[in-house]
């Protein structure tokens, strides 16, 4: 596997000239040309990476599976994830902007212990978010920002090149929330899906049940685990965990009230391999041991 170790190693394979500074770099798409590189068929790097695309095109790997580069605006990529690139597909007049920030950058600042918190550094390509005119005019001026800074670096330049990209973030996030909220139609029918999902998984009585986990319903649903645990919580407050748990705990509340089934039969036909890792979970959901919340219905 090929790796993407600097900044100054990602402006060459763009056919751009050595970067203003080594961790840091806002590219224009329109100026940059992707060379020819056996690094394209499989790579990591060690850099956060913003796309603000606009008419960028072509095949891109992020993960497991492969997406269009031009569906959606603005797309997040985190370091030691490995990424493929399809240069046949690559439109010699794409325009948009790279944001790279090398995670070296982060050391001694508070952005690099909240940056994890931003869940969509870990959304599917294909989970872009869609911008308007005025935020992406927001978005753009802090580019601009960030690309100004570094022309001239002193010992400001780090705190105030990470707090335009903490405030970036901050409106990513703010952008995410709306585009949950607007896109009903196609947000209600997955919030639907996950229901069924859910109510399936748990009238499913079969014998080799295992504990269902949130990846295992976020490839179900052919979404990233954080895009659909962020979804749930902006429509529900809660996120994956906490509804499969709720519905965990209900569904062991129906056979402790209305079947003879031991607290161990219970807990292997939920998907739990040891029983008692099921009575930890519903007495702290419940405040109860499974066997006193039984005994309250005698």
């Amino acid at each position: 596997m090929n790796t993407i170790q600097s900044i100054s190693h990602f402006h060459k394979l763009l056919s751009l000239p050595e970067p203003k500074h080594p961790m840091v770099s806002v590219i224009n798409l329109s100026e940059s040309v992707f060379i020819e590189d056996e690094v394209w068929k499989g790579f990591v790097s060690h850099h956060f990476c913003v796309a603000l695309k606009r008419n960028a095109t072509g095949k891109i790997k992020y993960g497991q599976q492969h997406y269009d580069y031009d569906k959606g605006v603005l797309s997040f990529t985190a370091p030691h994830q490995v990424q493929y690139l399809d240069l046949k597909t690559m439109d010699c007049e794409n325009t948009g902007y790279l944001l790279v920030f090398h995670e070296d950058f982060l050391l001694k600042h508070s952005l690099a212990k909240t940056i994890s918190s931003y869940g969509f550094f870990s959304y599917a390509v294909n989970e872009a978010l869609h911008l308007s005119e005025d935020e992406e005019n927001d978005l753009l001026e802090i580019l601009y920002k960030i690309d100004k800074e570094y022309q001239h670096i002193d010992h400001h330049t780090q705190e105030i090149i990470l707090s335009h990209i903490e405030l970036l973030l901050n409106y990513s996030k703010r952008f995410y929330e709306r585009q949950f909220i607007t896109r009903k139609n196609g947000n209600h029918h997955l919030l639907t899906k996950f229901e069924s999902y859910l109510n399936d998984y748990f009238n499913d009585n079969s014998a080799e049940k295992e504990l269902l986990t949130v990846h295992q319903i976020a490839e179900a649903m052919n979404l990233s685990p954080n895009y659909l645990s962020d979804l749930l919580r902006v429509h529900t407050g809660q996120n994956t965990q906490q509804h499969i748990h709720e519905k965990l705990i209900s569904k062991a509340k129906e056979k402790l009230s209305t079947t003879e089934l031991s607290v161990s039969e219970i807990a292997y036909e939920l998907g739990f391999e040891h029983a008692q890792s099921f009575s930890t979970l519903f007495k702290k959901k419940t405040k109860m041991s499974p066997l006193e919340f039984r005994q309250s219905f005698n």
